[in-house]
């Protein structure tokens, strides 16, 4: 049985998948393929540490390879995005109501998260706590590290 959940992307997003695999496809597996080649000239491989580490690259480089071919496939593009509630594509200024400290966030898919640029899942307790509210909304968020009150100043 394969897994074809969708898998949620931006644009921009959906183009840094297709560069990634383009730089692993047109860079790195030659480079892995070249470095075979020089390890079997090296004469025996049952003990060539050469050989052996170019093998296992090529293994990681052909699962990552994978792994892209397979989220461009499953993609779905975050098009059209109501402003109106928090939806995935939106973002969200939100005001944590216990100290008054505001933060902006992009909600993404999973596949895109990135919480140093502030790029949040859609599957992040914060996003799951938000979706589909409007602004001025105060919500009650669940977390590992417990819960705590978000208030939601904008959606752009």
């Amino acid at each position: 049985m394969t897994n074809t959940k969708e898998i949620y992307l931006t644009k921009e997003g959906l183009e840094d998948i297709k560069k990634e695999l383009d730089v692993l496809k047109l860079e790195k597996r030659p480079e892995v393929i070249n470095a075979l080649k020089e390890a079997r000239a090296l004469g025996d491989l049952s003990e060539n540490a050469e050989y052996d580490a170019a093998r296992n690259e090529q293994a990681m480089v052909e699962a990552k390879i994978r792994e892209l071919e397979s989220m461009i496939e499953k993609a779905k593009i975050i098009e059209e995005v109501n402003t109106d509630i928090v939806s995935l594509g939106t973002k969200v200024t939100l005001e944590y109501v216990e100290d008054g400290e505001k933060e902006e966030y992009s909600i993404v898919g999973s596949k895109e998260a990135d919480p140093f640029a502030n790029k949040i899942s859609n599957e992040s307790p914060i996003a799951q706590a938000i979706m589909g509210l409007k602004v001025g909304t105060v919500v009650s968020v669940d977390s590992p590290n417990g819960k705590y009150d978000v208030k939601i100043l904008n959606i752009a």
